[in-house]
């Protein structure tokens, strides 16, 4: 379990994030997206339609014990996290596309959050149920700092830019937060647990990213774009799912429940790292080949 201070500490620094997340945009660029909103579609329908079923999915081939399997269900239920967008920077990957599809999905969160984890969970126990109103509660107070930093990078380019910078390494930071702070009071629990939950918990990110890339492709995005929307798709607002239990839940529950955000959120590091380096290093090969073709073609002109 995370202190009360903890928990407060956790709340602000999320907060910054999603004021981070909303000066990386503007109104221009949701302009842009309506006017092409395929790759945008596309990635909502992975995030709110493939992930919850993946979870839900996992959790029953799993057979996972009823806190475990609410504490997958919520992760899938979860938008895109802002960590997304500085995998996508490093793989060269679409990062407009990508910060696009964060921020789209998070705007949509307050209605399409508590539909998916509501549905999905409703065979688990009345006591493991996260409450409709705590979620929609935690995503109306920090959709107002996202709404700032619109606001914000309309008023001042310069200070939004340095508030996105500041927003998306937060993001990463709050993920070594949990796991400097959790993880070594939680060690012998972490000891104890049965396969079953690391499965659930690396499996869901990694599933994600192959089925996300697979979908994309299968609805003819091109290669580029199918690699930002399969990390958007395999990496989730862990942090956001963590301040959810941690607002939900006390005492033993809340240990048990939070431990697969916690795990998610430590393992999606490490697997999006690898497939960033692997995205990477096809895009280069891309790149590449397009400029020897360009060459080609002047040498035959």
């Amino acid at each position: 379990m995370l202190s009360e201070t903890e928990t407060r500490l956790l709340g602000v620094m999320m907060m910054v994030i999603m004021l981070g997340m909303g000066a990386s945009l503007t109104f221009k660029d949701f302009a842009i997206a309506l006017r092409k909103p395929v790759g945008v579609a596309v990635g909502m329908l992975c995030q709110y339609g493939l992930m919850p079923l993946l979870a839900f999915l996992l959790a029953k081939a799993l057979q996972l014990p009823p806190a475990y399997a609410v504490g997958l269900i919520l992760m899938g239920c979860m938008p895109g996290g802002t960590t997304s967008n500085i995998f996508a920077y490093f793989s060269k990957s679409n990062l407009s596309l990508s910060i696009l599809m964060t921020m789209s999905s998070t705007l949509v969160a307050v209605l399409m959050v508590p539909l998916t984890l509501g549905f999905y969970s409703a065979g688990i126990e009345g006591e493991w149920k996260v409450p409709t109103g705590n979620v929609v509660q935690v995503l109306v107070v920090l959709l107002v700092p996202t709404l700032l930093g619109i606001a914000l990078r309309k008023w001042n380019a310069n200070i939004g830019a340095v508030v996105e910078m500041v927003g998306g390494l937060l993001g990463v930071l709050v993920i070594l937060f949990l796991v400097v702070s959790w993880v070594p009071r939680n060690w012998p629990l972490l000891l104890s647990t049965g396969f079953p939950v690391y499965a659930a918990s690396i499996g869901l990110g990694l599933a994600g990213f192959v089925l996300g890339y697979g979908l994309s492709r299968l609805l003819r995005q091109d290669a580029r774009r199918s690699r930002t929307i399969a990390l958007e798709t395999g990496i989730q607002n862990g942090p956001l799912a963590v301040l959810i239990v941690l607002l939900t839940f006390t005492g033993t529950q809340q240990q048990e429940v939070l431990l697969i955000p916690v795990l998610y959120s430590l393992f999606i590091v490490v697997s999006s790292s690898a497939v960033t380096v692997w995205f990477r290093r096809i895009t280069t090969r891309e790149e590449l080949a397009r400029d020897a073709a360009k060459v080609g073609v002047l040498k035959a002109a």
